[in-house]
């Protein structure tokens, strides 16, 4: 068999914990010691020694919920070797966090060190936008991190000016940066896939906001109240 073709779609041999393979698969580099939190079920391959377990105890059951859904789990992943996830089929992106905090809309978490603390923490700054408040998944420590995207995401600096997007396409944001929420009324022929007013949430700040080319409700944020 010829597998010169099938060379270009081989999986990079780097040292790098998390890296992007074919931009729809996450390579992790698994050592013992350096356990990994994962989507149940997001495991596609593997080589060397991996096991899967439940998640840790101390892992509260809000963000595991956050993660996966109602009912959902995720996966305590440990061993030597190369793990290798997917989301049905949606982008990778892999972001490094150092000392850094990344709030996450949590159905696009794929993965993360195991020593990064996940906590649901309010959303400051937008009530308004729900009546009672929104929660999201936050992310804390130094580590990496794997997101994914409906579609190839793109990452807006806040530090110039303003920056308004829809809650739909939002995927994460760094921690700190000054929110508000913005109303269109009548807009929703042109802003949003809904009916009625239509919102964006303003960021401004040193940091950055990931969106995603998709505007999917089933991904928006949690409501509480």
């Amino acid at each position: 068999m010829d597998t010169q073709t099938l060379s270009a779609h081989s999986a990079a041999s780097t040292g790098v914990r998390m890296t992007v393979h074919s931009s729809k698969t996450l390579k992790v580099t698994m050592a013992t010691g350096h356990d990994l939190l994962a989507k149940a079920g997001s495991m596609i391959a593997y080589d060397g020694y991996v096991q899967f377990d439940g998640a840790p105890a101390n892992l509260r059951r809000s963000a595991e919920e956050m993660v996966t859904g109602e009912g959902g789990k995720l996966m305590l992943c440990r061993g030597d070797g190369d793990l290798y996830l997917a989301d049905y089929g949606g982008d990778v992106l892999v972001l490094h966090l150092d000392n850094e905090a990344l709030s996450v809309n949590g159905a696009t978490l794929l993965a993360c060190d195991a020593s990064l603390e996940l906590t649901v923490e309010p959303v400051k700054g937008l009530a308004k936008l729900s009546g009672s408040g929104l929660t999201n998944l936050v992310v804390r420590g130094t580590g990496w991190v794997s997101l994914v995207s409906r579609g190839i995401p793109m990452a807006l600096d806040c530090a110039e000016r303003e920056t308004y997007v829809d809650p739909d396409a939002l995927i994460a944001w760094t921690t700190g940066l000054d929110m508000k929420a913005r109303r269109t009324v009548k807009a929703s022929a042109l802003l949003g896939r809904g009916s009625g007013e239509a919102f964006q949430i303003g960021f401004k700040g040193q940091g950055f906001v990931v969106v995603q080319p998709s505007e999917d409700t089933g991904d928006r944020f949690k409501v509480r109240g």
